[in-house]
Protein backbone atom coordinates (compact mmCIF):
# COMPACT_ATOMS: atom_id res chain seq x y z
CA UNK A 1 0.00 0.00 0.00
CA UNK A 2 3.11 2.36 0.33
CA UNK A 3 2.69 3.42 -3.50
CA UNK A 4 -0.72 3.60 -3.64
CA UNK A 5 -0.71 6.05 -0.53
CA UNK A 6 1.48 7.99 -1.40
CA UNK A 7 0.14 9.02 -5.11
CA UNK A 8 -3.04 8.87 -3.70
CA UNK A 9 -2.43 11.36 -1.09
CA UNK A 10 -0.53 14.10 -4.06
CA UNK A 11 -3.70 13.14 -5.96
CA UNK A 12 -6.05 14.18 -3.95
CA UNK A 13 -3.95 17.09 -2.44
CA UNK A 14 -5.04 18.39 -5.95
CA UNK A 15 -8.77 17.16 -6.15
CA UNK A 16 -9.24 18.67 -2.75
CA UNK A 17 -7.41 21.80 -4.34
CA UNK A 18 -9.93 21.29 -7.22
CA UNK A 19 -13.19 20.63 -4.88
CA UNK A 20 -12.90 23.62 -3.60
CA UNK A 21 -12.01 25.29 -6.73
CA UNK A 22 -15.59 24.26 -7.67
CA UNK A 23 -16.85 24.78 -4.45
CA UNK A 24 -16.46 28.78 -5.17
CA UNK A 25 -17.64 28.29 -8.73
CA UNK A 26 -20.67 26.03 -7.80
CA UNK A 27 -21.81 27.90 -4.71
CA UNK A 28 -21.21 31.54 -5.27
CA UNK A 29 -20.84 32.14 -8.81
CA UNK A 30 -23.57 29.91 -10.80
CA UNK A 31 -25.98 30.23 -8.18
CA UNK A 32 -26.09 33.84 -7.82
CA UNK A 33 -24.99 34.85 -11.27
CA UNK A 34 -25.91 32.16 -13.52
CA UNK A 35 -29.45 30.98 -13.80
CA UNK A 36 -30.11 26.94 -13.50
CA UNK A 37 -31.31 27.08 -16.86
CA UNK A 38 -27.61 27.82 -18.32
CA UNK A 39 -26.19 25.10 -15.44
CA UNK A 40 -28.38 22.45 -16.37
CA UNK A 41 -27.93 22.88 -20.40
CA UNK A 42 -23.26 22.49 -19.72
CA UNK A 43 -24.08 19.55 -17.35
CA UNK A 44 -26.65 17.97 -19.85
CA UNK A 45 -23.92 18.62 -22.43
CA UNK A 46 -21.15 16.92 -20.94
CA UNK A 47 -23.53 13.79 -20.03
CA UNK A 48 -24.66 13.15 -23.25
CA UNK A 49 -21.07 13.91 -24.55
CA UNK A 50 -19.78 11.76 -21.67
CA UNK A 51 -22.42 8.42 -22.92
CA UNK A 52 -21.39 8.48 -26.44
CA UNK A 53 -17.45 8.71 -25.53
CA UNK A 54 -17.81 5.85 -23.55
CA UNK A 55 -18.99 3.77 -25.94
CA UNK A 56 -16.44 5.12 -28.46
CA UNK A 57 -14.02 4.09 -26.30
CA UNK A 58 -14.67 0.95 -26.90
CA UNK A 59 -13.32 -0.38 -23.61
CA UNK A 60 -10.41 0.61 -24.13
CA UNK A 61 -9.87 1.94 -20.64
CA UNK A 62 -10.56 -0.90 -19.22
CA UNK A 63 -9.29 -3.35 -21.93
CA UNK A 64 -6.06 -1.14 -21.60
CA UNK A 65 -5.69 -1.84 -17.53
CA UNK A 66 -6.42 -5.60 -17.60
CA UNK A 67 -3.96 -5.84 -20.63
CA UNK A 68 -0.52 -3.54 -20.23
CA UNK A 69 0.89 -6.39 -18.23
CA UNK A 70 1.20 -8.48 -21.32
CA UNK A 71 2.57 -5.42 -22.96
CA UNK A 72 4.47 -4.06 -20.62
CA UNK A 73 8.61 -3.54 -21.94
CA UNK A 74 10.03 -0.05 -21.58
CA UNK A 75 13.18 -1.03 -24.01
CA UNK A 76 10.63 -1.94 -26.42
CA UNK A 77 8.20 0.73 -26.19
CA UNK A 78 5.48 -1.02 -24.58
CA UNK A 79 5.65 -3.13 -27.36
CA UNK A 80 3.28 -0.91 -29.77
CA UNK A 81 1.22 -0.31 -26.86
CA UNK A 82 0.26 3.29 -27.54
CA UNK A 83 -0.49 2.46 -30.77
CA UNK A 84 -3.74 -0.28 -29.86
CA UNK A 85 -4.23 2.56 -27.28
CA UNK A 86 -4.91 4.94 -29.99
CA UNK A 87 -6.84 3.07 -33.33
CA UNK A 88 -9.43 1.51 -30.67
CA UNK A 89 -10.35 4.80 -29.73
CA UNK A 90 -10.39 6.24 -33.07
CA UNK A 91 -12.61 3.34 -34.94
CA UNK A 92 -15.00 3.81 -32.13
CA UNK A 93 -15.30 7.57 -32.29
CA UNK A 94 -15.94 7.15 -35.89
CA UNK A 95 -18.94 4.81 -35.55
CA UNK A 96 -21.12 6.26 -32.58
CA UNK A 97 -20.62 9.87 -33.82
CA UNK A 98 -21.94 8.39 -37.36
CA UNK A 99 -24.64 6.87 -35.09
CA UNK A 100 -25.25 9.81 -32.86
CA UNK A 101 -25.98 12.21 -36.24
CA UNK A 102 -28.58 9.81 -37.67
CA UNK A 103 -30.36 9.80 -34.44
CA UNK A 104 -29.93 13.11 -33.87
CA UNK A 105 -34.40 13.55 -34.49
CA UNK A 106 -34.91 10.95 -31.45
CA UNK A 107 -32.30 12.35 -29.58
CA UNK A 108 -33.73 15.89 -29.72
CA UNK A 109 -37.22 14.42 -29.20
CA UNK A 110 -36.60 12.80 -25.88
CA UNK A 111 -35.85 16.40 -24.37
CA UNK A 112 -37.72 18.51 -27.00
CA UNK A 113 -40.23 19.30 -24.51
CA UNK A 114 -38.55 20.62 -21.31
CA UNK A 115 -35.46 20.86 -22.83
CA UNK A 116 -35.24 22.43 -26.24
CA UNK A 117 -32.39 24.50 -25.66
CA UNK A 118 -30.18 21.25 -26.42
CA UNK A 119 -31.11 21.60 -29.97
CA UNK A 120 -29.56 25.07 -30.82
CA UNK A 121 -25.87 23.45 -29.09
CA UNK A 122 -26.36 19.70 -30.80
CA UNK A 123 -23.51 20.25 -33.51
CA UNK A 124 -21.64 21.02 -30.34
CA UNK A 125 -21.68 17.93 -29.12
CA UNK A 126 -19.10 16.17 -31.54
CA UNK A 127 -15.97 17.67 -30.63
CA UNK A 128 -16.52 17.19 -27.31
CA UNK A 129 -17.27 13.51 -27.52
CA UNK A 130 -13.79 13.28 -29.43
CA UNK A 131 -12.28 15.33 -26.68
CA UNK A 132 -13.77 13.55 -23.76
CA UNK A 133 -12.79 9.95 -25.49
CA UNK A 134 -9.05 10.59 -26.34
CA UNK A 135 -8.65 12.62 -22.94
CA UNK A 136 -10.26 9.44 -20.63
CA UNK A 137 -7.70 6.58 -22.69
CA UNK A 138 -4.67 9.30 -22.32
CA UNK A 139 -5.59 9.55 -18.92
CA UNK A 140 -5.93 5.83 -18.35
CA UNK A 141 -2.51 5.19 -20.00
CA UNK A 142 -0.95 7.82 -17.36
CA UNK A 143 -2.64 5.70 -14.51
CA UNK A 144 -1.58 2.50 -15.80
CA UNK A 145 2.41 3.70 -15.74
CA UNK A 146 1.52 4.52 -12.09
CA UNK A 147 1.39 8.51 -12.47
CA UNK A 148 -1.57 9.69 -11.97
CA UNK A 149 -0.77 13.48 -10.23
CA UNK A 150 -0.36 15.58 -13.49
CA UNK A 151 -3.74 14.45 -14.85
CA UNK A 152 -5.38 14.57 -11.55
CA UNK A 153 -4.29 18.56 -11.74
CA UNK A 154 -5.31 18.84 -14.98
CA UNK A 155 -8.99 17.00 -14.61
CA UNK A 156 -9.52 18.45 -10.78
CA UNK A 157 -7.81 21.97 -10.69
CA UNK A 158 -7.08 23.23 -14.59
CA UNK A 159 -11.01 22.57 -15.80
CA UNK A 160 -12.06 24.19 -12.51
CA UNK A 161 -9.96 27.15 -12.80
CA UNK A 162 -10.46 27.10 -16.58
CA UNK A 163 -14.95 26.97 -15.89
CA UNK A 164 -14.40 29.77 -13.26
CA UNK A 165 -13.22 31.97 -15.37
CA UNK A 166 -15.81 30.89 -18.15
CA UNK A 167 -18.52 31.10 -16.02
CA UNK A 168 -17.49 34.84 -14.85
CA UNK A 169 -17.13 36.10 -18.26
CA UNK A 170 -20.68 34.86 -19.02
CA UNK A 171 -21.82 36.71 -15.70
CA UNK A 172 -20.30 39.35 -16.24
CA UNK A 173 -21.67 40.04 -20.05
CA UNK A 174 -18.40 39.77 -21.90
CA UNK A 175 -19.51 36.33 -23.15
CA UNK A 176 -22.75 35.13 -24.56
CA UNK A 177 -24.48 31.60 -24.19
CA UNK A 178 -23.46 30.69 -27.22
CA UNK A 179 -19.76 32.15 -26.54
CA UNK A 180 -19.77 30.02 -22.67
CA UNK A 181 -20.67 26.52 -24.59
CA UNK A 182 -17.83 27.03 -27.30
CA UNK A 183 -15.48 28.02 -24.73
CA UNK A 184 -16.97 25.35 -22.55
CA UNK A 185 -16.06 22.43 -25.42
CA UNK A 186 -12.50 24.04 -26.07
CA UNK A 187 -11.71 23.35 -22.38
CA UNK A 188 -11.90 20.13 -22.53
CA UNK A 189 -9.85 19.92 -25.54
CA UNK A 190 -6.98 21.49 -23.88
CA UNK A 191 -7.39 18.99 -21.20
CA UNK A 192 -6.85 16.37 -23.63
CA UNK A 193 -3.91 18.29 -25.48
CA UNK A 194 -2.47 18.92 -22.00
CA UNK A 195 -2.95 14.78 -20.84
CA UNK A 196 -1.04 14.23 -24.53
CA UNK A 197 2.23 16.09 -23.72
CA UNK A 198 2.34 15.32 -20.06
CA UNK A 199 2.05 11.10 -21.63
CA UNK A 200 4.42 12.40 -24.46
CA UNK A 201 7.14 13.09 -21.37
CA UNK A 202 6.53 10.50 -19.41
CA UNK A 203 6.64 7.69 -21.98
CA UNK A 204 7.01 6.81 -25.98
CA UNK A 205 4.17 7.66 -28.06
CA UNK A 206 5.30 6.60 -31.12
CA UNK A 207 1.94 4.75 -33.24
CA UNK A 208 5.18 2.16 -34.17
CA UNK A 209 4.01 -0.83 -33.89
CA UNK A 210 4.91 -4.64 -34.19
CA UNK A 211 2.08 -7.08 -35.26
CA UNK A 212 4.13 -9.81 -35.23
CA UNK A 213 4.07 -9.49 -31.04
CA UNK A 214 0.34 -10.57 -31.33
CA UNK A 215 -0.47 -13.65 -31.02
CA UNK A 216 -3.47 -15.49 -31.66
CA UNK A 217 -4.02 -16.72 -28.03
CA UNK A 218 -3.73 -12.63 -26.64
CA UNK A 219 -5.68 -11.30 -29.80
CA UNK A 220 -8.23 -13.66 -29.06
CA UNK A 221 -8.71 -12.83 -25.30
CA UNK A 222 -8.26 -9.34 -25.76
CA UNK A 223 -10.87 -9.74 -28.67
CA UNK A 224 -13.49 -11.34 -25.99
CA UNK A 225 -13.04 -9.17 -23.59
CA UNK A 226 -13.43 -6.06 -25.52
CA UNK A 227 -16.59 -7.36 -27.16
CA UNK A 228 -18.37 -7.76 -23.13
CA UNK A 229 -16.71 -4.72 -22.56
CA UNK A 230 -18.82 -2.90 -25.28
CA UNK A 231 -22.04 -4.71 -24.73
CA UNK A 232 -21.93 -3.68 -21.27
CA UNK A 233 -21.04 0.03 -21.90
CA UNK A 234 -24.56 0.10 -23.39
CA UNK A 235 -25.90 -0.79 -20.37
CA UNK A 236 -23.39 0.75 -17.45
CA UNK A 237 -22.81 3.78 -18.96
CA UNK A 238 -26.35 4.70 -19.68
CA UNK A 239 -27.09 3.80 -15.79
CA UNK A 240 -25.18 6.00 -14.52
CA UNK A 241 -26.44 9.39 -16.32
CA UNK A 242 -30.37 8.44 -16.77
CA UNK A 243 -31.06 10.38 -13.54
CA UNK A 244 -29.99 13.59 -14.92
CA UNK A 245 -31.38 12.95 -18.50
CA UNK A 246 -34.81 12.09 -17.24
CA UNK A 247 -34.59 15.05 -14.51
CA UNK A 248 -34.01 17.37 -18.06
CA UNK A 249 -36.92 15.33 -20.21
CA UNK A 250 -39.60 15.10 -17.47
CA UNK A 251 -38.69 18.45 -15.31
CA UNK A 252 -36.72 20.74 -17.39
CA UNK A 253 -33.45 22.44 -17.66
CA UNK A 254 -34.03 24.50 -14.37
CA UNK A 255 -34.69 21.43 -12.41
CA UNK A 256 -31.21 20.00 -13.82
CA UNK A 257 -29.69 22.99 -12.89
CA UNK A 258 -31.46 22.26 -9.16
CA UNK A 259 -29.90 18.30 -9.40
CA UNK A 260 -26.71 19.34 -10.72
CA UNK A 261 -25.92 21.80 -7.41
CA UNK A 262 -27.37 19.27 -5.02
CA UNK A 263 -25.49 16.62 -6.96
CA UNK A 264 -22.10 18.29 -6.49
CA UNK A 265 -22.28 18.40 -2.94
CA UNK A 266 -22.56 14.80 -3.08
CA UNK A 267 -19.72 13.87 -5.49
CA UNK A 268 -16.97 15.69 -2.66
CA UNK A 269 -17.61 12.75 -0.47
CA UNK A 270 -15.82 10.60 -3.34
CA UNK A 271 -13.07 12.30 -3.91
CA UNK A 272 -10.33 10.08 -2.48
CA UNK A 273 -11.80 7.69 -3.65
CA UNK A 274 -11.22 8.23 -6.95
CA UNK A 275 -7.14 8.74 -6.39
CA UNK A 276 -6.83 5.43 -4.39
CA UNK A 277 -9.08 3.23 -6.84
CA UNK A 278 -6.88 4.71 -9.88
CA UNK A 279 -3.54 4.46 -8.20
CA UNK A 280 -4.62 0.43 -7.19
CA UNK A 281 -6.11 -0.63 -10.26
CA UNK A 282 -2.70 -1.49 -12.59
CA UNK A 283 -2.01 -3.37 -9.54
CA UNK A 284 -5.04 -5.70 -8.76
CA UNK A 285 -4.73 -6.42 -13.04
CA UNK A 286 -0.89 -7.24 -12.26
CA UNK A 287 -2.46 -10.02 -8.90
CA UNK A 288 -5.22 -11.35 -11.29
CA UNK A 289 -2.75 -11.66 -14.16
CA UNK A 290 -0.54 -14.05 -11.87
CA UNK A 291 -4.00 -15.25 -10.40
CA UNK A 292 -2.25 -14.10 -6.91
CA UNK A 293 -6.18 -13.88 -5.19
CA UNK A 294 -5.05 -13.30 -1.79
CA UNK A 295 -3.19 -10.14 -2.77
CA UNK A 296 -6.04 -8.70 -4.78
CA UNK A 297 -8.66 -9.31 -2.07
CA UNK A 298 -6.31 -7.41 0.66
CA UNK A 299 -6.42 -5.00 -1.30
CA UNK A 300 -10.06 -4.70 -1.81
CA UNK A 301 -10.34 -4.47 2.14
CA UNK A 302 -7.71 -1.95 1.97
CA UNK A 303 -9.55 0.23 -0.75
CA UNK A 304 -12.61 -0.13 0.87
CA UNK A 305 -12.26 0.67 4.10
CA UNK A 306 -10.27 3.67 3.37
CA UNK A 307 -12.47 5.14 0.64
CA UNK A 308 -15.66 4.26 3.09
CA UNK A 309 -13.74 5.79 6.05
CA UNK A 310 -12.97 9.28 4.25
CA UNK A 311 -16.30 9.47 2.16
CA UNK A 312 -18.34 8.75 5.50
CA UNK A 313 -16.61 11.26 6.87
CA UNK A 314 -17.10 14.00 4.52
CA UNK A 315 -20.73 12.80 4.39
CA UNK A 316 -20.95 13.87 8.23
CA UNK A 317 -19.40 17.15 7.77
CA UNK A 318 -21.99 18.04 4.56
CA UNK A 319 -25.05 16.13 6.33
CA UNK A 320 -24.89 18.08 9.60
CA UNK A 321 -24.35 21.31 7.94
CA UNK A 322 -26.67 21.19 5.39
CA UNK A 323 -30.00 23.25 6.47
CA UNK A 324 -26.74 25.88 6.99
CA UNK A 325 -25.11 25.32 3.94
CA UNK A 326 -28.41 26.04 2.19
CA UNK A 327 -28.95 29.00 4.08
CA UNK A 328 -25.43 30.47 3.42
CA UNK A 329 -26.15 29.72 -0.77
CA UNK A 330 -26.91 32.55 -2.99
CA UNK A 331 -31.24 31.90 -4.22
CA UNK A 332 -30.50 29.14 -1.98
CA UNK A 333 -34.57 29.08 -1.58
CA UNK A 334 -34.76 27.47 -5.27
CA UNK A 335 -31.65 25.17 -4.27
CA UNK A 336 -33.16 23.77 -1.11
CA UNK A 337 -35.64 21.67 -3.33
CA UNK A 338 -32.27 19.04 -3.27
CA UNK A 339 -32.09 18.59 -0.34
CA UNK A 340 -32.84 15.10 0.06
CA UNK A 341 -30.97 14.64 -3.45
CA UNK A 342 -27.79 15.57 -1.57
CA UNK A 343 -29.11 12.98 0.96
CA UNK A 344 -29.74 9.81 -1.45
CA UNK A 345 -27.25 10.55 -4.08
CA UNK A 346 -24.26 10.64 -1.14
CA UNK A 347 -25.57 7.43 0.19
CA UNK A 348 -25.23 5.83 -3.35
CA UNK A 349 -21.82 7.30 -3.61
CA UNK A 350 -20.63 5.95 -0.31
CA UNK A 351 -21.66 2.08 -1.51
CA UNK A 352 -20.30 2.97 -4.49
CA UNK A 353 -16.95 3.42 -2.93
CA UNK A 354 -17.04 0.74 -0.30
CA UNK A 355 -18.09 -2.06 -3.28
CA UNK A 356 -16.87 -0.38 -6.31
CA UNK A 357 -13.57 -2.07 -6.52
CA UNK A 358 -15.24 -5.18 -6.34
CA UNK A 359 -15.96 -4.21 -10.02
CA UNK A 360 -12.36 -3.55 -10.99
CA UNK A 361 -11.48 -6.96 -9.45
CA UNK A 362 -14.31 -8.98 -11.63
CA UNK A 363 -13.45 -6.67 -15.02
CA UNK A 364 -9.25 -7.91 -14.59
CA UNK A 365 -10.43 -11.74 -14.09
CA UNK A 366 -11.05 -14.71 -16.22
CA UNK A 367 -14.82 -13.68 -14.82
CA UNK A 368 -15.11 -10.44 -16.89
CA UNK A 369 -18.09 -11.84 -18.26
CA UNK A 370 -20.12 -11.74 -15.63
CA UNK A 371 -20.92 -8.15 -15.38
CA UNK A 372 -22.49 -8.08 -18.74
CA UNK A 373 -25.39 -10.77 -17.24
CA UNK A 374 -26.98 -7.97 -14.84
CA UNK A 375 -26.02 -4.69 -17.09
CA UNK A 376 -29.05 -4.95 -18.92
CA UNK A 377 -30.97 -5.89 -15.97
CA UNK A 378 -30.37 -3.07 -14.00
CA UNK A 379 -30.98 -0.87 -17.11
CA UNK A 380 -34.37 -1.46 -16.77
CA UNK A 381 -34.41 -1.22 -12.75
CA UNK A 382 -33.12 2.65 -13.37
CA UNK A 383 -35.81 3.22 -16.49
CA UNK A 384 -38.69 1.31 -13.98
CA UNK A 385 -37.20 3.05 -11.14
CA UNK A 386 -37.30 6.54 -12.50
CA UNK A 387 -40.20 6.58 -14.19
CA UNK A 388 -42.23 5.67 -11.40
CA UNK A 389 -40.80 8.09 -9.02
CA UNK A 390 -39.50 11.34 -10.63
CA UNK A 391 -43.58 12.08 -11.26
CA UNK A 392 -44.10 10.94 -7.33
CA UNK A 393 -41.44 12.87 -5.81
CA UNK A 394 -39.55 15.35 -8.46
CA UNK A 395 -35.60 15.44 -8.29
CA UNK A 396 -35.99 13.84 -4.85
CA UNK A 397 -37.31 10.58 -6.78
CA UNK A 398 -34.58 10.61 -9.71
CA UNK A 399 -31.65 10.60 -6.68
CA UNK A 400 -33.61 7.67 -4.76
CA UNK A 401 -34.34 5.81 -7.81
CA UNK A 402 -30.31 6.43 -8.14
CA UNK A 403 -29.49 4.49 -4.67
CA UNK A 404 -31.93 1.97 -5.29
CA UNK A 405 -30.16 0.31 -8.68
CA UNK A 406 -26.86 1.16 -6.62
CA UNK A 407 -27.88 -0.89 -3.73
CA UNK A 408 -28.94 -3.81 -6.21
CA UNK A 409 -26.25 -3.79 -8.54
CA UNK A 410 -23.34 -3.63 -5.69
CA UNK A 411 -25.09 -6.24 -3.74
CA UNK A 412 -25.34 -8.58 -6.90
CA UNK A 413 -21.74 -7.44 -7.84
CA UNK A 414 -20.47 -8.62 -4.28
CA UNK A 415 -21.92 -11.81 -4.57
CA UNK A 416 -20.01 -12.35 -7.58
CA UNK A 417 -16.70 -11.23 -6.38
CA UNK A 418 -17.31 -13.47 -3.20
CA UNK A 419 -17.82 -16.38 -5.01
CA UNK A 420 -15.77 -16.15 -8.16
CA UNK A 421 -12.59 -14.35 -7.10
CA UNK A 422 -13.09 -15.03 -3.01
CA UNK A 423 -13.43 -10.94 -2.54
CA UNK A 424 -14.78 -9.76 0.97
CA UNK A 425 -13.80 -6.18 1.43
CA UNK A 426 -15.74 -6.09 4.79
CA UNK A 427 -13.47 -6.09 8.29
CA UNK A 428 -14.38 -4.90 11.69
CA UNK A 429 -12.80 -1.46 10.92
CA UNK A 430 -15.93 -1.60 8.35
CA UNK A 431 -18.40 -2.47 10.59
CA UNK A 432 -17.03 0.04 13.51
CA UNK A 433 -16.68 2.84 10.92
CA UNK A 434 -20.29 2.38 10.06
CA UNK A 435 -21.56 2.52 14.15
CA UNK A 436 -19.55 5.32 14.34
CA UNK A 437 -20.99 7.48 11.53
CA UNK A 438 -24.85 6.71 12.47
CA UNK A 439 -23.81 7.17 16.70
CA UNK A 440 -22.31 11.09 15.33
CA UNK A 441 -25.33 12.00 13.35
CA UNK A 442 -27.29 11.32 16.37
CA UNK A 443 -24.97 13.27 18.54
CA UNK A 444 -25.86 16.09 15.86
CA UNK A 445 -29.58 15.71 16.92
CA UNK A 446 -28.63 16.31 20.35
CA UNK A 447 -26.78 19.26 20.08
CA UNK A 448 -28.66 22.71 21.99
CA UNK A 449 -31.15 24.74 19.27
CA UNK A 450 -29.91 25.79 16.35
CA UNK A 451 -27.85 29.22 16.67
CA UNK A 452 -29.74 31.97 14.63
CA UNK A 453 -26.40 32.42 12.41
CA UNK A 454 -25.75 29.62 9.78
CA UNK A 455 -21.69 30.42 9.74
CA UNK A 456 -21.46 29.98 13.23
CA UNK A 457 -23.58 27.29 13.40
CA UNK A 458 -22.00 25.30 11.37
CA UNK A 459 -18.76 25.82 13.30
CA UNK A 460 -19.86 25.07 16.26
CA UNK A 461 -21.40 21.58 15.16
CA UNK A 462 -18.30 21.36 13.11
CA UNK A 463 -16.02 22.08 15.69
CA UNK A 464 -18.09 19.02 17.84
CA UNK A 465 -18.86 16.51 15.92
CA UNK A 466 -15.47 16.40 13.77
CA UNK A 467 -13.45 16.46 16.87
CA UNK A 468 -15.19 14.05 18.65
CA UNK A 469 -14.91 11.61 15.14
CA UNK A 470 -11.08 12.16 15.15
CA UNK A 471 -10.54 10.99 18.45
CA UNK A 472 -13.01 7.92 18.15
CA UNK A 473 -11.76 6.76 15.03
CA UNK A 474 -8.25 6.66 16.55
CA UNK A 475 -9.57 5.34 20.20
CA UNK A 476 -11.29 2.74 18.22
CA UNK A 477 -8.93 1.72 15.82
CA UNK A 478 -10.68 1.74 12.79
CA UNK A 479 -7.34 1.51 10.55
CA UNK A 480 -3.93 0.99 11.55
CA UNK A 481 -2.76 2.84 8.85
CA UNK A 482 -4.48 5.66 9.88
CA UNK A 483 -3.74 5.22 13.18
CA UNK A 484 0.16 5.41 12.52
CA UNK A 485 -0.84 8.68 10.72
CA UNK A 486 -2.63 10.12 13.62
CA UNK A 487 0.27 9.07 15.92
CA UNK A 488 3.16 10.50 13.63
CA UNK A 489 1.14 13.95 12.12
CA UNK A 490 -0.83 14.85 15.27
CA UNK A 491 0.66 13.05 18.49
CA UNK A 492 -2.68 11.78 19.26
CA UNK A 493 -1.40 8.92 22.01
CA UNK A 494 0.17 11.57 23.78
CA UNK A 495 -2.90 13.56 23.41
CA UNK A 496 -5.24 10.61 24.77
Amino acid sequence: MGVIIRQSIKATIFNYVGAFIGFLTTFFILTKYVEPEVIGLTKVLYEVAALIAGFAQLGTSASAMRFFPYFKNPENNHNGFFFYLMLMPALGSALFIFLFLCFKHYVLDFFSEKSAWLADYYNWLVPLILFLTFWAVLETYSNILMRIVVPKFIREVGIRIFSLGLFLCYAGGILDLDGLVAGYVAMYGIAMAATLWYVSRITSVSFRHNFAFWDKALLKKIGHYTLFLIIGAIGGNIISQLDLFMVSSRLGLEYAGIYTIASYMAFVIEIPGRSITSISAPIAATALKQNDFDTANGLYKQVSLHQLMVGSIFFLLIWINIDNIFAVLPNGDIYRQGKWVVFFIAMSRLVGMTLGFGATLISFSKYYYWGLYFTFLLTGITIVTNELLIPLCGITGAALATFLTCVVSYLFQQWIVMRKVNGNPYTWGTVKQILLICFLLGINELLPAVLANPWLDACYRTAIVGLLCLVMVYKLNISEQVNRLLKKHLRLDKLL
